[in-house]
């Protein structure tokens, strides 16, 4: 065995002999040869074919066995998603020891009896038992709201400030998850309005709004505020609304921001009604009922805000109706 292990090295010696030799190209005769370190292999620059592949340098210092040996012991990476971000010892259940020697009856038993004391004191601390609810209820918000790691990270981070200013005594765990998650989608400018997550959340809205605004109160925190122009591409995903109608209604919207009469409206009622507005302009048939529906807001809402935008665009035709009457007389 040791014969055939010389064998083996004294080849790749040779065969690395003749790799370092290559200075010409095979192919197009060129001498213009460079050495790829990331994939092991010397190419031609002129032809751009492949003279040697897994071909080994030592500039990395270490060699395989030593590189695989620096990362053997890493673990899981750190994370505010897990109740102990991570950090914590955890026993595995293999009977063995660091060496992979088995484990004899004795210390099997006292093996046993730690593992048992490990998963009682991970779940023993009422802290640790409120991250691990609130932390699940997150999750499921991420994934029917189909949320990004790092928005979810931030609400984590919110959610650990709510625990340690001790505000969420007497409350619900539901509403401070609902306040935390809307406050990231604030910060991150994702178009989510608080009762699209408390009803994925399955958690009452009114007193989810009281959280968030304690949140932002006892936090201090300075978001950044709501652009209408974001909701008019999920609004008109929803409506299916042609795109010509979409870039239209994001002129409209541009100069609906700066008029005063904008101030202080919700954004998603704004933007369903610059939307309206814009297919009405294109002569685009859709219903006020169907743009509603798929901004999640009353008809109503849209009506009000829909004259809104007619006083800042005289020019937009007042329904379907109008507009078939612009259409005849021209």
């Amino acid at each position: 065995m040791t014969m055939l292990l010389n064998q083996i090295e004294e080849h790749e010696h040779d065969l690395q002999g003749v790799v370092e030799e290559i200075t010409a190209c095979s192919f197009c005769k060129g001498n213009n040869i460079v050495f790829d370190a990331e994939r092991g292999e010397k190419l031609c620059t002129n032809c751009g074919i492949v003279l040697a592949e897994g071909v080994e340098t030592e500039d990395l210092g270490l060699d395989t066995k030593d590189r695989i040996d620096t990362t053997l012991h890493n673990g899981i990476s750190s994370s505010l998603m897990t109740y102990d971000k991570g950090l914590s010892t955890v026993i595995p259940f293999a009977n063995t020891d660091g060496n992979g020697v088995a484990l004899n009856a004795e210390q099997r038993s006292s093996a046993q009896r730690m593992r048992k004391w490990n998963t009682i004191s991970n779940s023993n601390r009422s802290y640790h038992r409120n991250l691990k609810n609130a932390f699940a209820i997150i999750i499921r918000i991420k994934d029917k709201l189909s949320l990004s790691d790092p928005l979810i990270e931030k609400s984590a981070y919110y959610y650990r400030k709510v625990i340690e200013l001790d505000i969420i005594k007497g409350r619900s765990i539901k509403g401070f998850v609902v306040g935390c998650v809307y406050a990231a989608c604030r910060e991150s400018n994702i178009p989510r309005t608080i009762e699209e997550v408390a009803e994925v959340a399955d958690a009452d809205k009114v007193f989810a709004s009281k959280c968030y605004r304690l949140l932002v109160r006892r936090l201090k925190l300075r978001l950044p505020e709501i652009d209408g122009t974001s909701h008019l591409a999920k609004i008109a995903n929803n409506a299916m609304i042609s795109e010509k109608t979409v870039r239209r209604a994001a002129e409209m919207m541009s100069v609906m921001k700066q008029d005063p009469i904008s101030f202080g409206k919700d954004p998603g009622a704004l933007a369903s009604a610059v939307l309206y507005a814009a297919c009405l302009e294109q002569g685009e048939k859709i219903a006020q009922g169907h743009v509603a529906s798929a901004a999640n807001v009353s008809i109503v809402t849209l009506r009000k805000r829909f004259i809104d935008v007619r006083k800042v665009f005289p020019n937009v035709p007042n329904g379907p109706t109008d507009l078939a009457l612009v259409k005849a007389r021209n």
